[in-house]
């Protein structure tokens, strides 16, 4: 095994992908506006995650919608969420409001699945379809 494979300088930028969320965002051109995402290093992620715990019933448990927001606004590199000038048009203050504000359910929910697709997350979906394909391969044996 080549140990050079994991040394950081040889190792690729984490994924990024443009995904058009919505003919809503038009540029001046009148095309589609493009949204820009990133995934973020577990370092990070773990961050998100211990800013998103709560106290309840003497338990500390994860606010997973609050983290999702925090994920999702953290992997969106264009528009720049933290932009004044963007926040103030919606009439919010912080980047995961400006998305709550900014964005339609289910444009936000298309913008989670790029988040975690870009971030490495396998879905439920993804999972079982892997394990059906091998499955039948090991059938087929």
């Amino acid at each position: 095994m080549d140990l050079g494979a994991f040394l950081k300088q040889n190792v690729l930028p984490p994924e990024r992908e443009e995904l058009t969320l919505s003919s809503r965002f038009q540029e001046k051109s009148g095309e589609p506006a493009v949204f820009l995402i990133e995934g973020i290093s577990e370092e990070e992620n773990a961050a998100l995650r211990l800013s998103c715990h709560r106290l309840e019933k003497g338990m500390t448990v994860l606010d997973r919608e609050r983290y999702l927001k925090k994920l999702a606004a953290a992997c969106v590199k264009v528009p720049d969420l933290k932009d004044a000038a963007l926040q103030a048009s919606w009439g919010v203050l912080g980047e995961e409001d400006l998305l709550a504000k900014m964005l339609t359910a289910g444009e936000f929910a298309r913008l989670l699945e790029a988040v975690q697709r870009v971030c490495g997350f396998v879905s439920f979906e993804e999972r079982k379809k892997a394990l059906k394909k091998s499955s039948a391969g090991e059938t087929a044996n």
